[in-house]
């Protein structure tokens, strides 16, 4: 007799590029993300001079903000994430340095990376074509930041 799986802590933290995390799906309405994850605790809105309108929904106990943009009607188009448990491609990042990011990264296949030092002392490493943004203090990743992917003609690509 088979019973159902049931997504273990590691799938529900992991990182998929361009695609999501966990259950959660890039592309993806506000309702059936509410229906994943609940009510968020606050709903920002975008400020007026913003670039993109969008909401952002906080749930701060479990360390996720989701983003939805206006110009995409309200799907889900990029996570951001402190969660310690958080993972990408089955590795945890969380408290990792930079150079174990990178390590990471380029075993698979992710070559091109930008490093910026912010004038508070964090730093953060992007790495465009993949949408990921990580940032780092004293040398160990604190958040990620990740979305759907673009392509060159800055077209949403909605994972299928």
């Amino acid at each position: 007799m088979q019973t159902p799986a049931q997504p273990s802590s590691t799938d529900e933290h992991e990182i998929r590029l361009g695609i999501g995390m966990g259950p959660l799906k890039f592309g993806a309405s506000q309702d059936e993300v509410r229906s994943l994850m609940g009510e968020p605790e606050e709903i920002e809105e975008s400020e007026d001079d913003d670039e993109f309108e969008h909401q952002a929904w906080n749930y701060l106990d479990e360390g996720y903000s989701l983003y939805f943009d206006r110009e995409d009607d309200y799907r889900l188009s990029c996570i951001e994430t402190d969660h310690p448990g958080i993972r990408l491609y089955g590795e945890a990042i969380h408290g990792r340095t930079p150079e174990q990011i990178q390590e990471l990264m380029q075993r698979h296949g992710h070559e091109h990376s930008e490093i910026e030092k912010m004038d508070t002392g964090e730093m953060r490493i992007s790495y465009e074509k993949e949408m990921i943004d990580m940032y780092f203090e004293d040398e160990e990743m604190q958040f990620v930041n990740f979305g759907v992917f673009i392509d060159e003609d800055l077209e949403v690509q909605w994972p299928s």
